[in-house]
């Protein structure tokens, strides 16, 4: 030691010291003062009684340093180490070293391994020095080297406390309400662990195990901090199947550590998993861009691509130059292409058939998910005239593509992606009758790719059809209706498969008594688009017309069945029975349409009701009983969708003789009579079934 003027001081505090303590501690000193020989309170962790000490011998320096960083103790005179005098200090985590490292990557096709084991209730300090771990969990901590002494405290005198000194008691520390062993921070008087504290660089470190501030609480995990770790628990949770839980794990872990390939390519199998695809591309890429010879990205990429149906782009990855190609990868690419070059020249020849059967033999090949592909599927659907599948096709596909933002050169049938789709699009909203939204969507197209020849004719024809379809309803609202017809058939010559325009005609001839032309318009829209409510109503009005009522009561009972809370078309389906009733020579002089259930008290009174013409539904029933109140009242939702059917009700308590002369013992109990005889019983039915049967019974 050299004499400066705070020598006394420091021998006193060295007096009490061994031999071996003293070695340990001993500094050549360039300055004086009561710092000599007490570091800097930020330096060294002597607070903690876990914590050993590394010695560093060279120059005529012996230094302690302090193997982790994570807290100190505050009140009670421990300090913290530097971790850069260490002789690992500022050796750098693995993924951060490495950021090419593709340790613990995952695999798609099978279970993700994991790189790096952590086991559970070790925490890692968020330094960047390598340290041995501290047990921050219940059970005992890792026990110092040999040649390695731990720390002890310091006392108000400056002197340290020698080893067997730090704990005299056998009893263990607890911490608030659990108990068993720590690791870094000190206890103070109370129970209260201290709080953390600024290390002078801005942040802030913990000293104690507090959560929220609160004492008595364990921090969390520190894989929060560790990119491996927290890679480590998002594998765990995809071989698992939760893709959620491990897309949130590598985000976080990107977010650590954002030049590592490996964290990239996992994000892109767990967003495969969730099948984002589109997502998946991007992180695929910025893995081949972090490391270009990342061969398992390139693989993933192309197999990713082919889903996609981007056949160009899938090629690039999955013959990857100098790499070995997968076999399956190549036979799947190899029959996609296949099929689309077949569907293109099907499509060329019009062909829709060839077409529609080669494009889902390229889907089924592999191009599972691809948009552009399904678009392909809903025209040929459309040219088939099958426009409510081609509708259901298209509403499959997202209508916001990202994939075009980074690839917006890809291509199909000559067209740029994502233009293809609103092509498509275009033509099956026009054939549904949404003119604005298909103008707006080939339009779009239009701008994307403006010299494409098919887009500009079908951008054309969309808005002349656009033009004929307004000028045809001004006219028919000015009871033009000889006009009008011409207006909607020129738009007929532009747009064959039009079923509006169709239907749209049709109630033209219907203004104009030419009801044998409106059935004919009507059955063309209906063979385009066979859901066509209105068409059907305006076919079913104009059979009533022509007195034709089987095919009339045939389309309102469809109608019914669809619409079974529209009055208007009801009352139309009772008149049309009737009339085909009488048509057949029945009786239908007590019909009447509608009218609520009526009650029945009288035996007399109850045969003459259900002898009356057509079918009658009789409810029998007490009014203490559950289930008849629970069914009452879709018994009066029955009566308002079947008007030609009448509905009657009989308390069983109240009428007795009723219930013997028909012998019912159980409620509620349903009999459907036609012409005074029973056809139908049903006892304690469901709401289901009661329809079933009253709708049977109805025709």
């Amino acid at each position: 030691m050299s004499s400066h003027s705070g020598k006394d001081k420091s021998e006193v505090g060295l007096e009490a010291l061994s031999d071996r303590l003293r070695k340990t501690l001993t500094h050549d000193e360039e300055g004086g003062g009561d710092n000599v020989n007490k570091p800097d309170f930020r330096e060294l962790d002597l607070g903690s009684p876990v914590s050993p000490l590394r010695t560093r011998t060279g120059g005529g320096l012996t230094a302690t340093t302090a193997t982790t960083t994570s807290s100190s103790s505050s009140s009670s005179g421990s300090v913290s180490g530097r971790a850069s005098a260490g002789p690992n200090a500022n050796v750098p985590r693995k993924s951060d070293s490495n950021p090419n490292s593709h340790s613990g990557e995952l695999s798609v096709e099978s279970s993700p391994s994991t790189a790096r084991n952590f086991t559970p209730g070790y925490t890692r300090s968020p330094s960047r020095a390598t340290h041995q771990s501290i047990f921050s969990g219940s059970g005992s901590v890792n026990s110092p080297p040999a040649n390695v002494l731990p720390t002890g405290n310091i006392c108000p005198s400056g002197r340290v406390l020698r080893t067997g000194m730090a704990s005299r008691s056998t009893k263990h520390d607890v911490l608030g309400s659990g108990s068993g062993n720590y690791g870094h921070g000190s206890i103070m008087r109370g129970g209260l662990v201290s709080k953390p504290v600024s290390d002078g660089g801005g942040s802030s470190y913990s000293r104690g195990l507090m959560v929220g501030g609160e004492p008595g609480k364990r921090t969390g995990a520190c894989s929060s901090n560790d990119p491996e770790e927290l890679k480590r628990m998002g594998n765990e949770h995809y071989k698992k199947g939760h893709f959620a839980e491990a897309l949130t794990l590598y985000e976080k872990a990107i977010a650590i550590s954002p030049n590592n390939a490996t964290y990239h390519f996992n994000r892109a199998a767990a967003l495969m998993g969730l099948k984002r695809l589109v997502e998946a591309v991007k992180e695929c890429e910025e893995a081949i861009r972090l490391d270009p010879g990342y061969v398992r990205a390139h693989h993933r990429l192309g197999s990713l691509f082919l889903s996609l149906g981007q056949v160009e782009n899938a090629r690039k990855h999955i013959c990857f130059p100098g790499h070995q190609v997968d076999s399956i990868e190549l036979q799947k690419l190899q029959l996609v292409e296949k099929h689309l070059s077949r569907c293109t020249d099907a499509r060329r020849l019009g062909d829709w058939r060839s077409a529609l059967r080669e494009v889902d033999a390229a889907i089924l090949s592999g191009a599972d998910a691809s948009p552009q592909l399904c678009a392909c599927r809903a025209e040929a659907l459309l040219k088939l005239h099958q426009v409510d599948d081609a509708f259901t096709a298209l509403s499959n596909i997202p209508k916001s593509d990202p994939l075009t933002a980074l690839h917006s050169s890809a291509k199909i049938f000559g067209m740029l992606s994502e233009v293809y789709t609103s092509f498509v699009r275009s033509q099956v909203e026009l054939s549904r009758g949404r003119f604005d939204s298909a103008l707006t969507a080939i339009e779009n197209a239009g701008k994307m790719d403006p010299h494409n020849v098919e887009i500009s004719k079908l951008l054309n024809n969309v808005r002349l059809v656009c033009r004929a379809r307004a000028r045809g309803n001004d006219l028919f609202k000015a009871e033009r209706f000889t006009e009008a017809c011409s207006a909607y058939e020129e738009g007929l010559r532009l747009d064959p498969s039009n079923s509006v325009l169709y239907c749209n005609r049709a109630a033209c001839w219907f203004k104009l008594g030419q009801w044998e032309r409106s059935v004919n318009d009507c059955n063309q829209a209906l063979r385009i688009q066979p859901s066509y409510m209105k068409a059907l109503l305006r076919r079913a009005a104009s059979n009533s017309k022509l007195e034709r009522w089987s095919e009339a009561v045939r389309d309102y009972e469809i109608l019914r069945r669809e619409l079974p809370d529209d009055n208007e078309v009801a009352e139309s389906l009772f008149h049309a029975q009737v009339a085909l009733k009488k048509s057949r020579g029945e009786d239908v002089h007590n019909m009447k349409f509608g009218g609520e259930v009526e009650s029945v008290s009288g035996l007399e009174q109850f045969r003459a009701a259900i002898s009356s013409s057509g079918a009658s539904v009789v409810h029998f029933k007490t009014g203490s009983n559950a289930q008849c109140k629970q069914i009452s009242p879709f018994l009066d939702t029955l009566c308002s969708r079947y008007p030609s059917i009448n509905f009657l009700k009989v308390d069983i308590e109240e009428s007795p003789a009723i219930a013997h002369a028909e012998n019912v013992r159980i409620v509620p109990t349903f009999k459907i009579y036609r012409n005074g005889s029973r056809v139908k019983e049903m006892v304690c039915p469901s709401p289901e079934v009661l329809e079933s049967s009253v709708r049977h019974y109805s025709i």
